[in-house]
């Protein structure tokens, strides 16, 4: 492998805060590497610098690329390219080295257009359009030839195993569809480097395989560089052959993805697996059936007959592998989704109301006391947390109270009372990914609903920051009786969060019980779950 990258005390400071503190790093062509930290790090940082996602001010140091180069159409490839020839001008092609942070280096945007990226929550489908138009339009702006395109986005489609959802529309597929989806577009431009930000931190393991699959394919057949950030130890471990470690925004150690792992996992902390007693029924499931209409598929069935309560007080987990109807179950349960048929009732005090009927006496008295933070989350990017968590969501509470509320409730999601009170000033984009998560949980809780519903409120944390929001989580519960319901792929935190779980599976519930027993019935560590949704999703 030949040198890269170079990068030599890289510093950031965003509003007078440090994000990144001499950074020296050196990346070989061809190289898988990982990078890993507590929330708030400066990971994610880190690689929107290293793509040029944004422009920063406060920024110094290098950012040194050696790349061949054409001569004539300025395109640019990987150092090992030197003195072959061009494919688009028959030339050869002669070595070079940027400063990427020269804001007057030449070949910036060339290599920022030959960069490809994957980013946290960020699907950027066209959700009217099927997948083969979504990728056929990268080719708008390629040298690809009009007669080969779509032979071309068919085989994208194919290496991230999408074949069977080649004709549906952006918005009729689950998260972990749109993610693999969002591979092959960013894979259509053949690009020299792929960063991965958290790539599969909200997938199911199953469906993350196939993106770590895919993503290991095109890494081999393009002789990708490749720069992954995650919380997740299997996902470095089968992605990178290095991994560095960040704290607050420096480097603190580089080195093989298990010594690393081992050394970020001794700063995880537990995770207070007390139980609470709950009570009687609050949400009833008879016979519910949910069936999309699609213009070229007609009837699809995303929930078929599903039966179930949740009690009072009670953690309840939906599990499942991406697709399998988790979500939309759960949106039918808040009342953002009718039912094709069945009964869904949400008991509100003392009074049963039936979701399945609209109005302002029925789903629309429950909808006030349902709380739910998406899986595609967002804040209102141009006012401060304090407004995010008040006046922006449509939350009134008398002034001198507001700072205690908004703190309190910073500090049941995670934070210490310190930086709660610091980032209420702050904007959405000054925080980091897992703070921003954190924020929008607040965002929910603040309004006190009687049952708040979560669809992967882990998907792109660290270790510290999911132990952090398990406990956050219990002793909500704990201090409010609310009930909760969980949408996750995470296992680990399920088994330490929820009291009891279903498994859902092709819109069906194939397992139902205490959180234990679910797992322990599908095998989860052992082969016989991980062939049968691997045959599931193949």
């Amino acid at each position: 492998m030949t040198d890269f990258i170079a990068i030599k005390n890289l510093n950031l400071k965003i509003k007078g805060k440090h994000i990144l503190k001499n950074i020296t790093l050196n990346i070989r062509e061809g190289e898988s590497l990982g990078i890993i930290g507590r929330s708030g790090s400066g990971k994610s940082i880190l690689l929107h610098v290293l793509y040029g996602f944004e422009k920063f001010e406060n920024i110094t140091g290098e950012i040194l690329f050696t790349l061949s180069i054409c001569p004539k159409c300025s395109r640019v490839f990987p150092p090992s390219f030197a003195d072959k020839i061009c494919p688009k001008c028959g030339i050869p092609c002669k070595l070079h080295r940027v400063d990427f942070l020269d804001p007057d280096a030449p070949y910036k945007m060339n290599i920022t257009q030959c960069s490809a990226i994957m980013l946290q929550h960020t699907f950027g489908l066209y959700g009217d359009e099927s997948v083969l138009e979504n990728i056929l339009h990268v080719f708008d702006y390629s040298d690809i030839p009009k007669r080969e395109q779509i032979e071309t986005a068919a085989d994208l489609i194919e290496m991230v195993k999408l074949s069977h959802r080649m004709m549906f529309t952006g918005k009729d597929l689950s998260g972990g569809e749109k993610q693999r989806v969002v591979l092959a577009k960013q894979l259509a431009k053949y690009p020299m480097l792929l960063y991965a930000d958290e790539p599969t931190g909200t997938l199911d393991p199953m469906t993350a395989k196939l993106v770590h699959d895919s993503i290991l394919n095109a890494k081999k057949n393009y002789n990708m560089t490749l720069l992954v950030t995650s919380h997740q130890p299997g996902v470095l471990r089968e992605l990178t052959d290095k991994v560095v470690l960040l704290e607050k925004g420096g480097i603190i150690d580089i080195g093989s993805p298990d010594n690393i792992i081992r050394k970020f996992s001794a700063m995880v902390g537990g995770v207070n697996t007390e139980r609470a007693e709950t009570g009687r029924p609050v949400v009833v499931l008879r016979e519910v059936i949910k069936k999309y209409y699609s213009i070229d598929k007609g009837l699809i069935p995303a929930v078929k007959g599903v039966s179930f309560e949740i009690n009072e007080g009670e953690i309840f987990g939906i599990i499942g592998i991406s697709g399998a109807g988790k979500t939309t179950l759960s949106k039918i349960i808040a009342g953002l989704l009718d039912v094709t048929s069945g009964e869904v009732q949400v008991r509100i005090g003392d009074t049963w109301v039936d979701m399945t009927e609209k109005g302002p006496d029925c789903r629309g008295r429950a909808k006030s006391h349902i709380g739910y933070l998406h899986q595609e989350y967002s804040l209102y990017p141009h006012v401060t947390v304090l407004e995010n968590l008040t006046d922006s969501i449509g939350f009134r509470i008398p002034p001198d109270l507001v700072h205690r509320k908004t703190v309190a409730v910073l500090r049941t999601v995670g934070f210490d009372e310190t930086t709660a009170r610091e980032i209420l000033e702050k904007n959405p984009d000054e925080l980091s990914v897992g703070e921003h998560h954190r924020v929008t949980m607040a965002q929910v809780l603040i309004q006190e609903p009687t049952l708040i519903i979560f669809d992967e409120p882990t998907g792109t944390m660290d270790m510290v920051t999911k132990a952090d929001v398990a406990n956050s989580i219990l002793a909500a519960r704990k201090e409010t009786g609310a009930t909760f319901l969980i949408i996750s792929h995470d296992m680990e935190f399920v088994s330490k969060v929820c009291d009891r779980a279903i498994r859902m599976e092709l819109g069906k519930i194939t397992a139902m019980g205490d959180t234990g027993s679910v797992l322990k019935e599908m095998n989860y560590d052992g082969n016989k779950v991980i062939h049968d949704e691997k045959n599931n999703l193949n």
